[in-house]
C-alpha cells in the first residue's frame, strides 16, 4: 500500500509540475506589460539613446525582453568576462560585443551604460563608467557598502551625469494607482504600512536547474551569498520612500535560519535569509517590513489609515490590482469572527473584500497569467527621458542612496539587533498620475 501512495504521489506531482509548465508557456514569455501596447524599435519617433549592457547574466534576458517597449532606446553593444555567453546573449537580441569594459566605455555612442553585473562589481563598474563621462542605470544595489554608494552619487553629481538604480516599480501602474489614492487621502491619514516579501523556501525548489530565456543559469550562489535582504527588500522600500518621503530611523533584525541551503553552499558565507524591521519616516508614518526566503511566497502590502486600508498582493506585477477597504463598525465586528472571513458571501456581506481602486489598468489574459510582469527597461527610459529633458531623473540618485542605507540598516543588524538613524535624503518623487 505505501509504494502504491508513494507512486501515486509521484504521479500527481508530475501531473501538476506539467500544468503549471503548461501555465508558463500559454502566459508566454513576452508580451505587453499593463497599459501600454508592444512597439517595434523601428518606429521609435524622434532620437534614439543608445545604451550599453554590462553583465549578461540571468537577468539581462528580462531587461532585453522588455526593450521593444522603447523605441527611443537602442542597444548598440554588450559587454561580458565570460566571452561565451556574452556572444550568445547577443547573437540572441541582435547587438554586438566589446572585448573589455574598457572599450565599451571608450565607445563615444555610448551614452548609458546599463550595470547587470554581479552586486559586488556594482560599484566599480558604475564608477569606471561614471568616470569615462557616461550615466548609469545600476541594477539594485548601488553598492554592497554605503561608503562606495555615497561616492557613486557624489560621483554622478560632481559630473553632471545621471545616477539611477532599479528596482523601478514605483513607475508601474499599480504603485502609481497608489501613490494617486494617498494624494486623495482614500485611507485618510497613514498610520501604520505592513508589507511582505516572502518568497517561499527557494532551496527547495531546485534553484540550480533555473535558467533564463537564453539558458543563463539562474545566480544561486550568489543570492544565497548576497541575502534576500539586498536583493529583494528594494521593491518595496522604493515605494514606501516614495509614498511617505525620508525615513528617519530603521529597528531591525536578520538572521540567517537556513545555513545549509546547499551542499556546494559554504554556511560561512550564506547572508541573511530572513529580517524584519520597523522604519519611522519623518512624516510620521511607521512601516513594518519582512523579508525571507523561508516562509511561503507573499508579496502584499497594506496601508492602514485611520479611514481603511489599501492593500496590493504583488509588487512583482505591474498591473497587480489595488483594492481600497473603508472601515465600518459593521465590518470590523465581523473580523472578529474568523468564520466569517472564510466565505466569499460573508465577506461579500460585510463588506470585507473592499473594492477595487482605480486606475490600475486591466491586464490581457496572457499578463494575468504571469506570475511576474514588470517592465524592467522603464527605468532606463525615464532616465533617458530625463537626459533628453534636461529634467531631473524621477529615480533620482539620492533617492536610489537612501534605498540603499535602509536596505543595508536592515541587512546589517544581524541577531542582535540594532536601532538605525537614516542619515541620506532626497527630493521628493515625482508622480505620473495626478492626484485629481
Amino acid at each position: 500500500m505505501k509504494r502504491l501512495q508513494a507512486r501515486l504521489s509521484r504521479r500527481r506531482e508530475s501531473v501538476l509540475d506539467s500544468l503549471l509548465t503548461g501555465l508558463d508557456r500559454l502566459a508566454g514569455t513576452t508580451g505587453q506589460w499593463p497599459g501600454s501596447r508592444m512597439r517595434d524599435r523601428a518606429d521609435a519617433p524622434g532620437p534614439r539613446t543608445p545604451i550599453a549592457i554590462v553583465g549578461c547574466g540571468f537577468v539581462a534576458d528580462f531587461y532585453a525582453r522588455t526593450l521593444p517597449l522603447h523605441p527611443e532606446l537602442e542597444l548598440i553593444g554588450v559587454m561580458d568576462r565570460d566571452g561565451s555567453r556574452a556572444a550568445r546573449f547577443a547573437s540572441r537580441h541582435g547587438t554586438e560585443v566589446y572585448p573589455s569594459l574598457t572599450a565599451l566605455l571608450d565607445d563615444p555612442r555610448v551614452e548609458v551604460v546599463v550595470n547587470l553585473t554581479n552586486p559586488k562589481s556594482h560599484f566599480a563598474v558604475s564608477r569606471a563608467s561614471l568616470e569615462a563621462g557616461k550615466h548609469v542605470y545600476s541594477e539594485k544595489p548601488l553598492a554592497m557598502v554605503l561608503a562606495e554608494a555615497e561616492e557613486l552619487v557624489a560621483l554622478a553629481e560632481a559630473r553632471g551625469l545621471v545616477l539611477a538604480s532599479a528596482p523601478c516599480s514605483i513607475l508601474g501602474e499599480s504603485a502609481q494607482a497608489l501613490g494617486k489614492a494617498l494624494r486623495r487621502e482614500a485611507v485618510g491619514p497613514v498610520r501604520i504600512v505592513y508589507v511582505e516579501i516572502d518568497d517561499g523556501p527557494i532551496h527547495k525548489m531546485h534553484p540550480e536547474e533555473w535558467a533564463s530565456p537564453s539558458g543563463t543559469p539562474w545566480p544561486w550562489q550568489d543570492e544565497f551569498a548576497v541575502g534576500c535582504t539586498m536583493e529583494h527588500a528594494g521593491y518595496y522600500l522604493t515605494w514606501l520612500a516614495a509614498f511617505f518621503g525620508p525615513a528617519r530611523s530603521v529597528t531591525a533584525f536578520s538572521s540567517c535560519l537556513i545555513p545549509d541551503k546547499h551542499p556546494e553552499l559554504s554556511p560561512e558565507i550564506a547572508a541573511p535569509d530572513f529580517s524584519v524591521a520597523c522604519i519611522r519616516f519623518h512624516s510620521g508614518v511607521v512601516a513594518r517590513l519582512t523579508c525571507s526566503i523561508v516562509a511561503p511566497h507573499d508579496h502584499s502590502l497594506r496601508i492602514i489609515g485611520d479611514k481603511g486600508v489599501l492593500t496590493v498582493d504583488e509588487c512583482w506585477h505591474y498591473g497587480a490590482p489595488v483594492r481600497l477597504r473603508c472601515f465600518t463598525a459593521l465590518g470590523l465586528r465581523a473580523e472578529t469572527y474568523p468564520w466569517l472571513g472564510r466565505h466569499w458571501l460573508t465577506r461579500a456581506l460585510f463588506g470585507l473584500n473592499g473594492r477595487p481602486y482605480g486606475p490600475t489598468p486591466r491586464p490581457s489574459w496572457r499578463c494575468r497569467l504571469r506570475r511576474h510582469e514588470m517592465d524592467y527597461c522603464r527605468g532606463i527610459a525615464e532616465l533617458a527621458a530625463a537626459v533628453r529633458e534636461g529634467r531631473p531623473c524621477r529615480l533620482s540618485a539620492r533617492f536610489a542612496l537612501h534605498v540603499n542605507e535602509i536596505a543595508l540598516a536592515i541587512q546589517q543588524a544581524r541577531e542582535t539587533g540594532s536601532s538605525t538613524p537614516i542619515r541620506s535624503n532626497f527630493p521628493p518623487v515625482e508622480f505620473l498620475l495626478a492626484p485629481s
